[in-house]
Order: structure tokens, then C-alpha cells, then sequence
């Protein structure tokens, strides 16, 4: 799918029909016969379309189409999206999209629709202009690094409510939503530090530093990056250290169990033993009184009550 947006001359992003000097080309999952079209119609080579496409692919940047003769320049970031996984719990994942700055447009390439273009298309975040690329570019790694930071403070805010679910309840399903914002974090803090290696070679190219408001935009994408990176060091920490919690938690509590069951079994025990006793086919004590069964019964159930009390005084339950 291609779409094509230009800005306005009232400031208003919005979609047009054909491509046109200045607009901005967005394409999603794109089919052989539209890689055919972008690669002849803007001079791109068809491995800088195919490239972001590729789950796998890591962040980087080419610039050698720039130094001498600029006909294009690619940039490849990994982009935070929210998802679900196997087991349908909440995840966080990241996936690649490229920028592709020509001489007339910026191309967009993404295998699905990601949230940080939709907002950049309803213009949701800030002013955005089409025609100056390298501005247009930075702003879209604003935006990446801005919803790296808004999925972490959702990570934070999700795992304080499992941590009551699981000081509430321990199942299985609390644990397995844990694990899932476990990996979130390990696929935030690769991406984040893989995007940050491209910001800093970004920062030594004249290609997007020839301008003063690119260079404080850029140290502000920088900065965010930064910030995110630290984040997503910090609530990893936190995690791995409420993961040890949450073990002695659920061995305390497993301990307790145990405790209470085995008490239980020897309270229990004493009425059976007694029977077990009386049961046999000899001579026992109290065989020949009229009230035989009665005492007997008040006996094991005075010596069953005292255990009780004993037990309780040592908070075996």
C-alpha cells in the first residue's frame, strides 16, 4: 500500500492523490509491483525498500549516496509497537521502518501500520512540514524515541497492577503477564541502544546537521533516546528485583501451605490413631465400662484440642 501526505500551505497535514514534489510517501507491506514503481519512479534501490520490511533487520543509516553526488540517504530505526503474545498477555515489541530522504520526497517504509506514523499523519504531536526532508526525518525520530518513553511509563503502570494481582493471588497467569513485560523491556533496551548508534553517527553527518534547528532537533532526539535508554535500565532493575521477590514470595507461601497441611494431618491423626488402637480384638482399658465409647471419644477429643492450642501458640498455622 502506498499513500501520499503533504503539508498544507494552511499547516495541515493531510492526504493527497498522486505523488508531488515536497509530499511524503508512506508505505506499508508494499507488493512486488509497488516496489517496482518506488525503485524507478524515485531512483531508490530495491534493497533500501526491502530491508525494513525484514522483522529482523537492525537500525543503521547509509549516507553513501550523500557525501558526493545526494540522490538518497536511508535511515533504518527500530519503532516500539504494542502486541500481544502467544499467550495472549500484553507485550511490547519493536519492529524496523526506514526513511528514505530523496531529493523531492521522504519515503516511509513499514511492514504493518505502526502508531508513531498515524500520529504523524493526523498530526497529533507537532507541526510537521513535508518539504524540508531532513527536518521531516528528524521528526519522525522524535517521535519514535517520544513513544519509546509513552510505552515505557504504560510498562511501569501495567506492572504495578500485576504486582497487586500477584501480592492478591498467585497464579500462573500474573507470572506469565510478568515474563511478557520482562521481554518487553530486553526488546526495548536492544532497539534503544541500536537506534542510539545511529543518532550518533546522524550527529557527525553533515547530511542533517548543515542547519542549526536540525542540529537542536537532532540533540533533542539525542536526548530523548537517552532518557529512554536510562528508563528502560532503571525499570529493568526493578523488575529483575521484584522477579526475586515474587520467588521468595511464592516459596514463603508454599512453605506456609506445607505447614498448615502437615499440622493438619497430624491433628487429624490422633482421632485415628485412638480408633486404630480400640479397633483391634484385645483386652483394652475402659473395654468393659457401660461408657466405653463416650471416654474414649472426650479423651481423643481433649488430647486433639490441646494439640490445637499447642500448634497455634507456635503459629504452625
Amino acid at each position: 500500500m502506498i499513500e501520499y501526505y503533504k503539508t498544507q500551505e494552511n499547516g495541515e497535514m493531510g492526504q493527497i492523490n498522486n505523488y508531488e514534489s515536497g509530499c511524503w510517501v508512506h508505505v506499508i507491506a508494499p507488493n512486488p509491483d509497488e516496489i517496482d514503481y518506488l525503485s524507478e519512479k524515485l531512483e531508490i534501490p530495491k534493497d533500501h525498500i526491502l530491508d525494513p520490511l525484514d522483522e529482523q533487520e537492525r537500525s543503521r543509516i547509509e549516507l553513501k549516496h550523500v557525501e558526493e553526488n545526494f540522490k538518497h540517504s536511508l535511515v533504518i530505526v527500530d519503532c516500539p509497537v504494542e502486541a500481544k503474545d502467544e499467550m495472549g498477555f500484553l507485550e511490547f515489541k519493536t519492529m524496523p521502518i526506514g526513511v528514505i530522504t530523496t531529493k523531492e520526497v521522504v519515503v516511509t517504509v513499514a511492514l504493518r501500520q505502526v502508531p508513531v506514523l498515524e500520529d504523524i499523519m493526523d498530526r497529533r504531536m507537532e507541526q510537521y512540514n513535508t518539504a524540508n526532508h531532513i527536518q521531516f526525518v528528524l521528526q519522525i525520530l522524535y517521535a519514535v524515541s517520544y513513544y519509546f518513553l509513552n510505552y515505557l511509563n504504560k510498562i511501569i503502570e501495567h506492572m504495578h497492577e500485576l504486582e497487586k494481582n500477584i501480592r492478591v493471588s498467585m497464579k500462573n497467569e500474573e507470572l506469565y503477564a510478568f515474563m511478557a513485560i520482562q521481554r518487553s523491556l530486553v526488546f526495548f533496551a536492544t532497539a534503544l541502544q541500536s537506534n542510539k548508534a545511529v543518532l550518533d553517527k546522524m550527529a557527525l553527518a553533515e547530511h542533517y546537521t548543515n542547519k542549526m534547528e536540525n542540529q537542536e532537533l537532532l540533540q533533542d532526539v539525542i536526548i530523548e533516546n537517552k532518557q529512554a535508554i536510562a528508563m528502560t535500565d532503571t525499570y529493568t532493575q526493578i523488575v529483575s528485583g521484584m522477579s526475586d521477590t515474587f520467588s521468595s514470595v511464592i516459596a514463603n507461601n508454599l512453605n506456609r501451605v506445607m505447614k498448615f497441611l502437615t499440622s493438619f494431618t497430624i491433628i487429624l491423626s490422633l482421632p485415628t490413631i485412638v480408633a486404630s488402637v480400640y479397633g483391634m480384638n484385645v483386652k483394652l482399658p475402659f473395654s468393659d465400662q457401660e461408657y466405653a465409647f463416650g471416654l474414649i471419644m472426650l479423651g481423643t477429643l481433649v488430647i486433639t484440642i490441646i494439640t490445637t492450642i499447642i500448634f497455634w501458640r507456635k503459629k504452625y498455622f
